[in-house]
């Protein structure tokens, strides 16, 4: 048998309480756990319903956190699994928490890509810049497309345009002008939109 000794809400974490055993140790919970296990301060737990509730609130404390980390950073379903994988999360505990993240709103892919998506077209990156994050993030490819059709090609044209004014400061020489073609492919711009920005800006290119 094991004893709760105390038992009280936390003073950090709003809707979180905490058992202390009488081995010394804690448990964290949600209300939830407080209520389904009728648990008291001075309540005798067999070793089953200890063991019973030690896995329920793990699995609370892996779904609090997995809603604080959404709340402050948006995240892919990979991302997450991964990150409840390091909370020592089982496959089926990630499984079914990334499930019930979907089922709340937090986890939501296809608003995220669109998300990845602005934030580097605004920062100046081309479109295989673009897919390269969204691959890296393990956002799944059946929502790049509707994600990328967020950024018009008017966008990346200027983009373009406004990074080789900025670099190149009116210079025609044949080394700057290589210099910031090859900066501008890095960023994943393709090479048809690097020429017709090269011409705007004067220069003649032959593809």
């Amino acid at each position: 048998m094991m004893v709760i000794q105390e038992l009280k809400p936390s003073k950090h974490v709003e809707g979180r309480w905490l058992a202390v055993l009488e081995d010394g140790s804690i448990l964290r919970m949600g209300e939830s756990e407080v209520v389904s296990f009728a648990l008291y301060a001075g309540k005798e737990l067999s070793e089953e319903e200890a063991l019973q509730l030690q896995t329920a609130a793990h699995h609370s404390g892996l779904k609090s956190k997995a809603i604080e980390l959404l709340m402050r950073r948006p995240q892919s379903r990979r991302e997450l699994e991964r990150k409840l994988a390091e909370w020592d999360a089982s496959a089926e505990e990630a499984e079914a928490i990334c499930g019930r993240m979907e089922e709340l709103g937090y986890l939501n892919e296809a608003e995220y890509a669109g998300r990845i998506v602005r934030h580097y077209a605004a920062k100046g990156f081309g479109e295989r810049k673009l897919r390269d994050e969204l691959y890296r993030r393990g956002i799944p490819r059946a929502l790049w497309e509707e994600a990328l059709a967020q950024i018009e090609d008017e966008d990346n044209a200027e983009a373009i345009d406004a990074f080789l004014e900025k670099k190149l400061k009116g210079s025609h020489e044949p080394r700057d002008i290589k210099r910031a073609s090859d900066a501008l492919a890095r960023r994943g711009f393709s090479w048809p939109e690097i020429s017709d920005a090269l011409r705007r800006y004067g220069m003649e290119v032959y593809d």
